[in-house]
């Protein structure tokens, strides 16, 4: 059977829990059901909305009192295979009703090959980059706005030489006159070719995608003939729907970044919205991104640590109808939270870093390098201190930013 279960916490428990979910599954689907006919209710037995489970969690909320989950099941014949029919059907007014999350959507049956999933995926990342064995190590634009491409180049170059894996523009650089958007990928492209003849090491430039959204494939599929090695993409400022039409276009057939931005709008609160692990993981995976970006436990915008593996685990666990996604914890890394990251990410994420690399005391070079050698000590069963003593770079990260431990 093709349906969608839905998940919900409900923070503001009154009366028959039980009754409440019910009271959801018929208003969100068939609306009534004692009240009709038993010829009615034969008729819309098909659309009906089930409740699959619910469970009274004794003192879970911060100020001792209940929390309630509730499990719905939605049956696929009620809505077209698409992200927002399902989402409006299981969230759509249900949001407006008083305290209550969507915390999980579980796909059941033919409709899971409604979403695709990755292109490439952890596997197909690694591919091109031919590494294998180890996280891989991300990087940022930094202070880019209102400079030339002279400026992106020079900063491209320093952290391609450092050992950066990939890296993206910021998300909040849109198409300018001073570093136009296919410009960018020329130069960068040309950039890299150096390194790499250079050095022989490879490093995949993400591109941000912007625009108004009915502009977007076309200009995607000109980046893609233009040779750009992925997209940096702002889903939820765009939508979900609009990732996965990206991903499912064969002009498109580069990896797709998404960005967090926008997100904290829908996930942050504790007792409305949308989860993290759900937005940032499962649903960001199926709708098509080789990497999702989210914010680590530990930096400046953290997100509690069991939403930073949920996320991770959304992205990663088996399921047959997709490839696995990166996982890609950001904001405040510094090479010092290595060994924290890979114990919490393994070695299937991308480590990702802005001031991190940037504020290196010998640069963006410097940075990388530093993440770099942390990656390699932590491999070889070594501390960071151990390491320090043979790689100058790493010295210089440990004494800027020290060596404590990430929360």
């Amino acid at each position: 059977m093709s349906e969608v279960v839905a998940t919900y916490l409900i923070s503001d428990i009154a009366g028959d829990l039980e009754k409440k979910a019910e009271g959801i599954a018929l208003g969100l689907t068939v609306g009534t059901w004692t009240d009709l006919p038993k010829l009615e209710q034969d008729q819309l037995k098909v659309h009906k909305g089930r409740v699959v489970r619910t469970e009274v969690q004794k003192g879970r909320q911060q100020d001792g009192s209940d929390n309630g989950v509730i499990e719905i099941a939605y049956p696929a014949a009620n809505f077209s295979a698409d992200l927002p029919a399902i989402i409006t059907t299981v969230f759509g007014k249900l949001s407006l009703d008083g305290k209550i999350k969507l915390m999980d959507l579980e796909i059941r049956g033919s409709l899971r090959k409604s979403f695709p999933g990755p292109l490439y995926g952890i596997k197909g990342i690694r591919n091109s980059l031919q590494i294998e064995g180890r996280p891989l190590v991300m990087s940022i634009f930094k202070g880019v706005l209102g400079k030339d491409l002279s400026y992106m180049a020079a900063q491209l170059k320093e952290q391609a030489l450092g050992g950066v894996d990939l890296v993206k523009d910021d998300e909040i650089l849109f198409e300018n006159d001073k570093t136009p958007f296919f410009k960018r990928i020329k130069e960068g492209k040309e950039v890299l070719r150096r390194v790499w003849e250079e050095t022989g090491h490879r490093t995949l430039y993400a591109v941000n995608l912007t625009g108004k959204t009915f502009e977007l494939r076309d200009k995607a599929r000109k980046a893609a003939e233009a040779g750009a090695d992925a997209l940096l993409f702002n889903v939820f400022s765009y939508g979900l729907d609009v990732l996965q039409a990206l991903r499912e276009d064969d002009g498109i057939n580069i990896p797709l970044m998404a960005h967090p931005a926008f997100s904290g709008a829908i996930t942050s609160s504790a007792i409305y919205g949308v989860s993290n692990p759900l937005l940032l993981g499962k649903l960001t995976r199926i709708a098509g991104a080789d990497l999702s970006l989210f914010p680590s436990p530990y930096g400046n915008v953290a997100i509690p640590r069991e939403d930073a593996l949920g996320i991770k685990a959304a992205l990663t666990e088996q399921a047959d109808e997709w490839k696995p996604s990166f996982p890609v914890p950001s904001a405040g890394i510094h090479p010092a939270m290595v060994p924290q990251l890979m114990h919490d990410f393994g070695i299937d994420s991308v480590i990702n870093a802005g001031g991190g690399i940037h504020g290196h005391p010998d640069g963006a070079k410097g940075g990388g390098l530093a993440f770099r050698q942390a990656v390699d000590a932590v491999l070889k069963g070594v501390t960071l201190d151990e390491a320090a003593m043979e790689y100058g770079e790493l010295k210089k990260a440990l004494d800027l930013w020290g060596g404590a431990k990430a929360k």
